[in-house]
C-alpha cells in the first residue's frame, strides 16, 4: 500500500458513508460532537482571552509600540482557537466518539462481509474499556510530537523544514486513530500494533493528506473508521489468499 492507495481509501469510505444511511448518520454525530465541543472551548477560551493576555503583557502605554501587543493579542486568539480545536479532538474522542468509531468500523464490516469478524471472546465492557485506553497514548503521542517540532521550529534553523514536517506527522497519527480501530478491538498489544504504524507510513500519510484541507478535513475526519475498515478488510482479504 502506497501514498495514493491510502488517498484512495480515504475517499472510497467517505463515499460509502455519504450513500449509507446508518453510516451518515454516524458520521454526522461525529462531526456534530467535535464542532460542538470546538464551538463551547473556543468560547470559553476567549471569554477568558483578555486576562490571558493581561497576564503574559500589560497593554503598553506607548503608541510606538501598542501596534506589537495588538499583534501579539491577535496571534493568541489563534493560538488559543488552535488549541481548543485539539483539546475538544482529544475529549470528544475519550469521552464519546470511539464509540462512534467502533460502531461505523463494525456497520462496514458487516456490509462488506455480510458479518462483523469475531472478536476474542471477552465481554463487551472490556473490548470498549480497551479502546478507550488506547485513544490516550494514539492522541497523546502525537500532541507531543508536534509541540516539540513546533518549539524546535522556533529555536532551531530548521524551522521551514519542521513546519512542513509537523503536520504530515499529524495526520499520519490522525490517519492511525482510525486504522488501528480494528487491531485494538483484538486487542493486539500497543507495541505491535505501533510497530505495524511504522511499516505502512506512506499508505497512512496518503490517508491523512485530505485532513489538511480546511473544512473539508472535518467531513473526512468524520468518516474516516469507513476507508480505515476497507483497508483493514482488503489487506486481511490478501494475506489470505
Amino acid at each position: 500500500m502506497n501514498l495514493f492507495s491510502g488517498v484512495m481509501y480515504n475517499f472510497k469510505g467517505l463515499w460509502l458513508g455519504i450513500r449509507t444511511p446508518r453510516l451518515l448518520l454516524l458520521g454526522f454525530l461525529r462531526f456534530a460532537v467535535v464542532a460542538i465541543l470546538s464551538v463551547a472551548l473556543a468560547g470559553l477560551i476567549l471569554a477568558k482571552h483578555a486576562d490571558i493576555l493581561a497576564l503574559l503583557w500589560q497593554q503598553p502605554e506607548s503608541v510606538w509600540i501598542a501596534w506589537a501587543w495588538h499583534l501579539a493579542s491577535w496571534l493568541l486568539s489563534l493560538l488559543l482557537v488552535g488549541i481548543s480545536a485539539v483539546a475538544a479532538y482529544l475529549l470528544a474522542q475519550l469521552l464519546f466518539a470511539v464509540f462512534i468509531m467502533d460502531l461505523m468500523s463494525r456497520i462496514t464490516e458487516r456490509l462488506i462481509t455480510g458479518e462483523a469478524a469475531p472478536s476474542p471472546n471477552v465481554p463487551v465492557s472490556t473490548q470498549m474499556g480497551f479502546l478507550i485506553r488506547q485513544e490516550i497514548p494514539r492522541n497523546i503521542i502525537p500532541v507531543l510530537l508536534t509541540l516539540i517540532i513546533m518549539v524546535l521550529g522556533w529555536f532551531t534553523p530548521l524551522g521551514p523544514v519542521f513546519i512542513v514536517v509537523g503536520p504530515l506527522l499529524a495526520v499520519i497519527f490522525l490517519a492511525w486513530d482510525n486504522t488501528d480501530l480494528i487491531p485494538a478491538r483484538n486487542l493486539q498489544p500497543f507495541g505491535q500494533r505501533f510497530t505495524t504504524l511504522g511499516r505502512a507510513l506512506p499508505f497512512h500519510l496518503g490517508f491523512g493528506l485530505p485532513f489538511l484541507v480546511p473544512v473539508l478535513n472535518l467531513l473526512f475526519l468524520s468518516f474516516a473508521p469507513v476507508g480505515a475498515t476497507l483497508y483493514h478488510l482488503d489487506r486481511m482479504k490478501k494475506a489470505a489468499s
